[in-house]
C-alpha cells in the first residue's frame, strides 16, 4: 500500500461511517508512523481501522471497502474494518498515540513500538516478518518492546510466552 492508497482509504471510510476520526492500528499504519518505511513492510493491500467515536461503524466500512468489494476489486486495496480489541494493545498506549492529518481525516496510530507489541502479541507469520524487518532496519528497539509487552493485560496475555517469541525475532533479525 501507498500513502495515497491509505488517503483514499480514509476519505472513503470517513464518507461511509460519516466520521472523521478513525483508529489505525494495522500494520499499513506505519505509512504513516515513518518518513520512508522499508518497502518490505508495504506489501499489505489492507488498512485496519475504525471510527474512533463510534467503533460500532466499522462494520459499515468493512462491508463496503473491505476485502472482496468492489472496491478492493477496483483499486487492488482495502479497508478491514475492525474493532478495538482486535489488536492487542499496552493499556495505555493512548498516552503516546500518534495524529496524523489526512485531508480532513483524523487518524489516530498507535506509536510504532506499541503497534509493534501488538503484531508481537499476535504471534503470526506475517507478523514475525513485519517485527524483524523493523527490528533489522533498528525503526524498534528490542528493550522497549519489552518493557511494552510487559503493560499488556496479563490475564489475557502470556506475557513470559510473547516476549520469548519477540526475543527470537529480535536474534533472527541480527542474524
Amino acid at each position: 500500500m501507498q500513502r495515497s492508497e491509505l488517503a483514499h482509504v480514509l476519505r472513503a471510510s470517513s464518507a461511509i461511517a460519516n466520521e472523521t476520526s478513525f483508529v489505525l492500528i494495522g500494520s499499513q499504519a506505519v505509512l504513516l508512523l515513518l518518513d520512508e518505511p522499508p518497502p518490505e513492510l508495504l506489501r499489505s493491500t489492507e488498512i485496519d481501522l475504525y471510527p474512533s467515536l463510534h467503533p460500532e461503524k466499522a462494520d459499515l466500512i468493512d462491508g463496503a471497502i473491505g476485502a472482496l468489494s468492489t472496491f478492493h476489486d477496483t483499486f487492488g486495496y482495502h479497508a478491514d474494518g475492525v474493532g478495538p480489541e482486535t489488536a492487542s494493545l499496552p493499556a495505555d498506549w493512548m498516552t503516546r498515540a500518534v495524529l496524523r492529518y489526512v485531508g480532513d481525516v483524523t487518524a489516530i496510530c498507535p506509536d510504532l513500538h506499541d503497534l509493534t507489541v501488538s503484531k508481537c502479541a499476535a504471534g503470526r507469520s506475517k507478523d514475525a516478518d513485519f517485527v524483524r524487518i523493523l527490528l533489522a532496519h533498528k525503526l524498534v528497539v528490542l528493550d522497549t518492546l519489552i518493557e511494552r509487552i510487559g503493560l499488556l493485560d496479563a490475564s489475557r496475555h502470556d506475557l513470559a510466552h510473547i516476549t520469548h517469541w519477540t526475543e527470537r525475532r529480535a536474534q533472527e533479525a541480527s542474524a
